[in-house]
């Protein structure tokens, strides 16, 4: 009965295994794709970090951009949107903007590591490839940069990544309703 069992268990997870790596987590054909990217790794608190990305849609249907907050010591926050414009929605170029000073944290400590991920959808639904930016608040050292091309050209603001911040070592933490 066991030597019976072994291979259909086997040939179920073997099948799971191909549908999950091959099937349900890859970007679908006329899926946007984010093709170049840029953000520096530190700042101040406060800091307006701007990411930079460039993406194209081979449809012109791009609708909106996920942003995802992963902060060790407090948990993934809440994703923000942003919506994406008509005239951006085959080919866009630019930055997000997240000024990091929250009304939730008077402050946030040094050497507090986040990430941020970020995925586009299209109006069908269809899912981008993730990049995914790490970034440390310091208060000292943060970098002078330049934009490296195709970013030096063009200073087009796409939106803002509003998510607020919290200090997890503060005794007067609140814990936030979720946004509807």
């Amino acid at each position: 009965m066991k030597t019976k069992l072994f291979p259909c268990v086997f040939g179920v997870l073997a099948i799971i295994f191909l549908f999950y790596t091959h099937g349900w987590t890859q970007s679908k054909p006329n899926a946007p794709m984010i093709t170049n990217t840029f953000a520096v790794d530190k700042g101040y608190y406060g800091y307006s970090w701007k990411i930079y990305i460039e993406a194209e849609d081979p449809d012109g249907d791009m609708h909106k951009m996920v942003a995802e907050v992963d902060q060790p010591g407090w948990g993934p926050y809440f994703p923000d949107t942003i919506m994406i414009k008509s005239q951006n929605q085959h080919h866009l170029k630019g930055y997000i903007q997240w000024n990091t000073f929250s009304k939730n944290a008077a402050h946030i400590r040094d050497f507090t590591p986040i990430t941020l991920r970020l995925s586009i959808f299209d109006k069908a639904g269809n899912a981008s490839n993730v990049v995914v930016f790490p970034f440390e608040f310091v208060s000292r050292g943060v970098p002078k940069y330049e934009l490296p091309s195709p970013f030096n050209k063009d200073d087009t603001r796409l939106g803002y990544v509003i998510i607020d911040l919290y200090d997890p070592f503060s005794a007067t933490l609140e814990v936030p309703e979720p946004r509807r």
